[in-house]
Order: C-alpha cells, then sequence, then structure tokens
C-alpha cells in the first residue's frame, strides 16, 4: 500500500486555537495519519502521513474550509513509519522565532519567488545571494551552492545573527528553507532590519528539488521526521554526498543519535563507524568518557 506524506502551512489568522485542534486531531485520527500539526492564531504548520487515499481526503477535507481552501501543499513518498504517532499542539507560534508580534506574515510578508524563476536566476548571471535560513545541522547535509548560513542553532538565532547579513543589505537576497514557513517570518525580518531587496523562495527547497532534482542544490534534504534526510533521484543522476563522517571523516551524509541517552545529539555517522559501534558522538560524549577513564 502507497504511503504518502504532506508538508503544508499557512499564515492566516485562526479566533479559536484550541477548537481548530480539536477538529484536526479527530480528523486525523478518524484517517489514521500520524504525524505532527502546530496550530496558533496566526496559523496552522503541519506534516502528516498516511496512504494516499487517507492523506487525500485529509487534504479534501482541509481544503474545504475557506482560510485553507488555497493552502499550498506539499507531497512526497511516505514510507508508512516515518511518525510513530499523531500529535495536534497549539502554540504561540508555528514556528518558534519568538521574533516581535510585528513580524506577522498575515499582515505582510516578502515576496515570493518561484522554483522556476530561481532556476532561471541562478543560470541568468545575475548577482544574487541566497541565504539559507535552517539550522546548521541541516546545512550540513544539503544546500544550495554557494548559499549563505548565518549560523542558526534554531530559528530564533537569527535575532542575533542578523549582523553577520549587514554587508548583504543592498544586495538581492533569496531566502531558503524546507518548506517555507521560516522563511516568512524571517524574510519579513530581515525587511524590518532594512534589507533592501528580498524575496522567499515560495515552496522552499523541497519543492525546488522536485522540479529541479540534483541541480543547484547539493547534498540531502533534513527532514523533521524518522526518515531524517531524504534525496531525490532520477534515472540519470543521484543525490551528491556533500558531508563528512564525523567520526573517522569518510564521505557520509548518514545521521544518527549519540548512544549515550543523557546527550542523544545528532551527528554524522558513516556505516562503517556503526558497524564497528563507535555509537558516541565526537563533539563531547567521547571526551566526557575519555576525562573519566583518566
Amino acid at each position: 500500500m502507497a504511503h504518502q506524506i504532506l508538508l503544508y502551512y499557512k499564515y492566516v489568522h485562526i479566533d479559536d486555537p484550541e477548537a481548530f485542534a480539536e477538529v484536526e486531531r479527530k480528523l486525523c485520527t478518524e484517517l489514521g495519519l500520524k504525524g505532527r500539526i502546530l496550530i496558533a492564531h496566526e496559523g496552522i504548520n503541519g506534516t502528516v502521513e498516511g496512504t494516499v487515499e487517507t492523506t487525500e481526503t485529509y487534504v479534501q477535507e482541509l481544503m474545504k474550509d475557506e482560510r485553507f481552501s488555497d493552502i499550498h501543499i506539499k507531497r512526497s513518498v511516505g514510507t508508512g513509519v516515518a511518525f510513530k504517532k499523531m500529535f495536534v499542539r497549539v502554540r504561540n507560534e508555528i514556528v518558534g522565532t519568538h521574533f516581535d508580534a510585528d513580524i506577522n506574515p498575515t499582515m505582510g510578508t516578502s515576496p515570493y519567488i518561484s522554483a522556476e524563476e530561481l532556476h532561471t536566476l541562478i543560470r541568468s548571471g545575475e548577482k544574487i545571494k541566497i541565504v539559507d535560513m535552517r539550522n546548521d545541522y541541516e546545512f550540513k547535509i544539503g544546500q544550495f551552492e554557494n548559499s549563505i548560513l548565518p549560523s542558526l542553532s534554531n530559528s530564533r538565532d537569527l535575532l542575533e545573527k542578523i549582523k553577520e547579513l549587514e554587508p548583504l543589505k543592498n544586495e538581492r537576497i533569496i531566502t531558503v528553507c524546507t518548506g517555507g514557513v521560516r522563511c516568512e517570518k524571517m524574510s519579513a525580518l530581515l525587511l524590518k532590519h532594512g534589507f533592501t531587496h528580498v524575496s522567499q523562495l515560495h515552496g522552499g527547497i523541497v519543492t525546488y528539488m522536485e522540479k529541479y532534482p540534483n541541480k543547484d542544490f547539493k547534498g540531502k534534504l533534513y527532514v523533521f521526521d524518522d526518515r531524517i534526510s531524504i534525496g531525490f533521484q532520477t534515472e540519470s543522476t543521484e543525490h551528491e554526498i556533500i558531508a563528512n563522517c564525523e567520526r573517522c571523516s569518510a564521505v557520509s551524509d548518514n545521521y544518527i543519535n549519540c548512544n549515550d541517552t543523557a546527550c542523544h545529539k545528532q551527528f554524522i555517522c558513516c556505516a562503517s563507524c556503526v558497524e564497528a559501534g563507535h555509537l558516541l558522538c565526537p563533539a563531547g560524549c567521547i571526551k566526557k568518557i575519555r576525562a573519566h577513564n583518566h
């Protein structure tokens, strides 16, 4: 039975997030979907998995609500086990930026640029700066060529890191992230801080990869489910591995969790190191154990 994963969001005012969350929870339970949905006064942000039939039924039901009749749904092949449970939660934000309340995409954000437009722009020779608004560990295994990462550990870091981007204030900037939801607020923040020419990639990197697999975006796309990452390959191309094992430096993009349950930090560990049992992250756990042994 074929499975499908839906990735979607929309910034739109929701009067009663708790009541709407209960509607979503009931629908997802009835359809047997798994995943996570965040709901706030500012909108919805979801990733859910089910069979192709049940996910398409979910889309139909969601779009019956006029607030979501034009919602952009990204579809990808599922595994049936990408999520363990179904979570529908109410939050203050659908992305944890902690920005001021005036950074509100329902009141204004940067213009969109489509995947097709970006593809053409990259080849035009025009000077552009692609600024990646994802976290550093996402960027490590996949990125647009020559893109800029403002060293983010999480979305709220942009407030502190925005000074790193000051030299780009008058450059043509395209912000990118996984599915687009982070760029809505982060591109708006750049505009608030005086950046003059900012656009955001509509539908995010996943949309670009689907249209242009292994072109311009190199490596794999990090995703927040049990797949960990996805690669897009065609009959003639396969994704390029751009990262290295953090234990032995071999070429690898295989993320695992540190075997120290007190740490559980995710790190890149090649198949050989996994087979050899080198399952502690080099960032801290190996050093801790060595110090303890001495």
